[in-house]
C-alpha cells in the first residue's frame, strides 16, 4: 500500500505533513525489500569479514551471499552462546563483529525463563531510534490525535542496568551519548 493510497482507505487518518516523509520511507523500504535486504547482507559480511566467527567457515575474505550461503550454516542462540559470554566477560576481540560491543540487549527471559544477552554496536541505537522515529507516523494514520497528547515513559535504572519499557541495556564501559 502506497502512502498516496493509505491516504484514501478508511480505516486510516490523513498523515500530517512531518509524517509523509516518514510514512514515504517505509513505503521505499517495503517496496524494494530484496534490493534492500541484498544490500544490508553484502554490507554486514564487507564489514565482518575479519571476524573470528566468519572466519571459522573458511570464508577466506568471500563477502557475496552465495558463499555465506553455502559455508555458514544456520544457527541457534546456544550455537553463539559462548562466543557471546567470552564478549561479555569482556573479550575486546573482533568474536563477533569488526565493531567493538558497546551494549548487551536482553531479552525478556520467557524463552526456557533465561535471559539473552544480545551484543549490539554503537550505531545499533541509532538503528533503534530510526525504528522509534517510524512508530509514531504509523500509529497515527489509524489514531486521531495521538500525536497531539502527552507521552509516559517508565525507566528503571539499577547499577549497570538501563531499563527502558520492555528492553533492558547492559551498557559496557563508558556510554558516549544517551538519548
Amino acid at each position: 500500500m502506497t502512502v498516496d493510497s493509505a491516504l484514501r482507505s478508511p480505516m486510516m487518518h490523513s498523515p500530517s505533513t512531518k509524517d509523509v516523509k516518514a510514512l514515504r520511507f517505509i513505503e521505499e523500504m517495503t517496496r524494494n525489500v530484496d534490493f534492500v535486504q541484498k544490500k544490508v547482507i553484502r554490507e554486514i559480511l564487507r564489514r565482518n569479514s575479519e571476524t573470528e566467527y566468519l572466519k571459522r567457515f573458511g570464508l577466506k575474505g568471500f563477502t557475496d551471499r552465495k558463499a555465506f550461503k553455502t559455508k555458514v550454516p544456520v544457527v541457534t542462540y546456544d550455537d553463539l552462546k559462548p562466543e557471546i559470554q567470552r564478549i561479555a566477560n569482556g573479550d575486546r576481540s573482533m568474536i563477533l563483529s569488526s565493531h567493538p560491543i558497546t551494549e548487551f540487549l536482553t531479552s525478556s527471559g520467557t524463552s526456557a525463563g533465561e535471559r539473552k544477552l544480545m551484543p549490539t554496536i554503537e550505531e545499533d541505537m541509532d538503528r533503534r531510534q530510526l525504528l522509534y522515529s517510524l512508530l509514531m507516523p504509523v500509529m497515527n494514520l489509524y489514531v486521531p490525535g495521538l500525536d497531539k497528547g502527552k507521552a509516559l515513559y517508565f525507566f528503571c535504572l539499577t547499577q549497570g542496568l538501563y531499563l527502558h519499557t520492555s528492553v533492558q541495556l547492559c551498557h559496557i564501559g563508558h556510554q558516549k551519548r544517551r538519548r
